[in-house]
């Protein structure tokens, strides 16, 4: 079976020709380390599906200063929803960490698909059920732990996140700068 039908079966029980709509929508792309798909002030036009590499979400503050909001890792769609949906700009910049292999959907496609094809549809809903699972369990993240039981969590999401994402975008991640994580790594190494 084809890798992404399998994922989007992961879902829900998609036929070959719903795929095959799907498929008509879709670009595949090669995309380099550092290459923003969307940025700062982007009006964006598409989702993605990641099936390799790592991606970052990010927002930057007045002065400069980064924070990392989401790490995307295959395989997943990702998007700047808020900015698709009302049609404006995006606040969130998604760069990718590595080279990436990715899927661009035409997200207004894809919502006049949805209008015809009930099972697209279902599939629309899917993702953004656990998309928005993925947010809260962030949100009661960033609420409920300190820095440590934080990082420990992302661990335990992503056990080699040290090796793939570079320690200063974990630090942003978790909210705290690459000091600190140095020095939780450190008593998390020695307990």
């Amino acid at each position: 079976m084809n890798p992404n039908l399998a994922f989007l079966n992961s879902f829900i029980s998609v036929s070959e020709g719903t795929f095959t709509e799907l498929e008509a929508i879709t670009s595949f792309r090669r995309v380099p380390a550092g290459t923003e798909l969307v940025g700062l002030g982007d009006v964006p036009s598409k989702i993605y599906m990641l099936v390799s590499g790592i991606v970052r979400c990010y927002l930057t503050t007045e002065s400069g200063k980064e924070f990392n909001k989401s790490f995307y890792l295959p395989t997943c769609f990702f998007a700047s929803l808020t900015a698709l949906i009302r049609k404006k700009p995006s606040i969130f910049v998604f760069e990718t960490i590595s080279d990436c292999k990715i899927y661009e959907i035409d997200y207004y496609k894809f919502r006049g698909l949805c209008k015809i094809d009930d099972s697209i549809n279902t599939l629309y809903s899917k993702v953004l059920e656990g998309v928005y699972m993925k947010y809260e369990s962030r949100l009661v993240e960033l609420i409920s732990l300190d820095a440590k039981d934080r990082y420990l969590a992302l661990r335990e999401q992503t056990p080699n996140v040290d090796e793939l994402i570079p320690q200063y975008h974990i630090a942003s991640y978790l909210g705290i700068t690459a000091v600190q994580l140095s020095r939780i790594r450190k008593k998390i190494d020695e307990s």
